[in-house]
Order: structure tokens, then C-alpha cells, then sequence
């Protein structure tokens, strides 16, 4: 399976149209079909549903799909590691971060390491903890920002300084809004939206006690301002860190009993890091000691 025709199969499956690809890649048609099919050959399985003006991904297409692309990403940060390799520091790093106040620690480290190696860019990917371990894992990431709970056996990491606070975003037009802080019984009877990740669940379950059982979780979020949009257009009242203020239509009421989350950077405690990438941890472990 040769990186050229996963390249050929992305740009396939994202135009859904064998002539528009064929014309994007600059190779004919004739060329572009049969490389598909002689990968849908070597994998064993049909790969596109064809019609006679567009063909759509099997389940097996997306699979492939998902994969492909992660192996593209992959090829890809090798080859920007090694290019521009001279006496000055180049390159790229690649750091997951979920939503947290930490980030701003991590904001001021980038610009500070920026201001000695101007060459060196950073790729910022936004997620949950659980998928940034998994592009970790994959070696798609140099870097992880996760907000706790989190499982880091597998990890060395960095405890950030600053914690988060937990409380509910609703919109200000809400009789909770006129409250300083809310209890579990306070949120009886009104629709959450929540954290879909597992171990957030738990967290939550154990501060909102005997009341857990009697919730109503109207939906799940991993982006908090996407559930701040929800929370405007009245979907219900959201959960989470406090981040900002998205908007004067809403207000960020902190829970009671008082409801704080710890932030850690880790990074793959045998991974073999790029010059840039060990030099800005060294800088960040510096800074973080001093």
C-alpha cells in the first residue's frame, strides 16, 4: 500500500467525483480508476459505491478513510521534522489541548520559545483528553494538555499551576442566574448538557451525590463553546470549566460545593522527540521549576 494512492483515495473520497479528482491531481482518469481498484484489490474489500455521477464511501471506505488520513498526518510531520535542518531551529510541534485556563501557561511559553527560534511554528489541535491520547499514541502529537481526570501511567508529564473551576453556564435571562453559586438540588428539574467523556461522568457523579439518579441530561458536548450555543438557544444549562465570557446573554455560576480540576502536560515517555520539540519541553520544564 503506497502513501501516493492513500493520497489519491483522500482527495477521491472527499470530491466524490473519479474526473473532478483525476483533474485535481493532474493524472488522467483511466490512471486514477485503476489505482483504486487495485487498492480495493490489495485491502479485499469494496471501498466506493459507484453511480454515474458519483461514488460514495462503503463502511469499509471510511474505515479506510479514517486511517489513511491518519497515516498521511503522519508522513507529513516526519517530512516537516527533517526539512530545513541547518544551525538555526526549524520545524514543527504538534500539541493537543483541550479546553482549559492552562492554555494561556502554554500561550506564553509558545511566544516566548518564538521569540528565540522564529522558524519553529506550532499545530494546535483542540480535542478531549481521550483523543489527544489517542493522536499521542499514534505519535500525531509531540504534546498533550489534558484536563483531569485523566489516566498518564503512560506518560511523563507536567503539573500546571493554575487549576479550573467547575460551574454552570446559563443564560442570564435564568432564575439560576441570580444565584452566587448552585447546588446539585438547584439544578433539579433542569435540562444539562454534559461532558460525554466517561471519567468527567464520574467525576460529576460523585459531586452531585444522591441527586445523580434524578438529573436530566438534555445532550453532551466536547467543545464548550458549541454548548454555549446551546445554552443561548435554550437547549439547557451546561456544565463545564469557566473559560470566558462567551457572551452577556450568559452567565458562569460556580458550583457548590466547590468543584476544581487540575491540568497536566504529558508527552509518550519513549517517544524520540524532534530538536524543536526537546527544546521547547526544556524550556517549558525550566520555567515550570524556576
Amino acid at each position: 500500500m503506497e502513501l501516493r494512492v492513500l493520497k489519491y483515495f483522500l482527495v477521491v473520497a472527499r470530491e466524490e467525483n473519479i474526473t473532478r479528482s483525476a483533474q485535481l491531481l493532474h493524472i488522467t482518469q483511466p490512471t486514477l480508476s485503476r489505482q483504486l481498484m487495485q487498492l480495493e484489490d490489495e485491502l479485499g474489500v469494496q471501498l466506493f459505491k459507484r453511480s454515474k455521477y458519483r461514488i460514495i464511501l462503503t463502511d469499509d471506505g471510511m474505515l479506510l478513510r479514517r486511517r489513511a488520513q491518519e497515516i498521511v498526518d503522519l508522513a507529513e510531520k516526519i517530512e516537516r521534522e527533517f526539512q530545513n535542518r541547518n544551525e538555526e531551529l526549524s520545524g514543527e510541534i504538534a500539541i493537543g489541548c483541550g479546553e482549559t485556563n492552562s492554555m494561556s501557561f502554554l500561550s506564553e511559553r509558545i511566544a516566548d520559545f518564538r521569540r528565540e527560534h522564529p522558524l519553529v511554528s506550532f499545530n494546535i489541535y483542540s480535542a478531549t483528553a481521550d483523543d489527544i491520547k489517542d493522536r499521542l499514541e499514534k505519535g500525531l502529537l509531540d504534546l498533550g494538555l489534558l484536563a483531569e481526570p485523566v489516566e498518564i501511567g503512560r506518560y511523563d508529564f507536567i503539573r500546571m499551576p493554575k487549576r479550573d473551576i467547575w460551574g454552570a453556564l446559563v443564560r442570564s435571562d435564568s432564575p439560576l442566574a441570580q444565584k452566587q453559586v448552585v447546588t446539585p438540588a438547584d439544578l433539579m428539574g433542569t435540562p444539562l448538557l454534559m461532558s460525554r467523556r466517561q471519567q468527567v461522568k464520574d467525576e460529576l457523579a460523585s459531586w452531585f451525590g444522591e441527586y445523580f439518579e434524578r438529573i436530566e441530561i438534555a445532550g453532551s458536548f466536547n467543545l464548550i463553546l458549541n454548548a454555549a450555543n446551546m445554552v443561548l438557544n435554550g437547549v439547557g444549562v451546561a456544565i463545564g470549566f469557566y473559560l470566558a465570557d462567551f457572551s452577556d446573554d450568559l452567565r458562569f455560576i460556580p458550583l457548590s460545593p466547590e468543584l476544581k480540576t487540575g491540568t497536566v502536560l504529558v508527552w509518550k515517555k519513549t517517544q524520540a522527540y524532534s530538536d524543536a520539540a526537546s527544546e521547547f519541553l526544556r524550556q517549558v520544564r525550566n520555567v515550570h521549576e524556576a
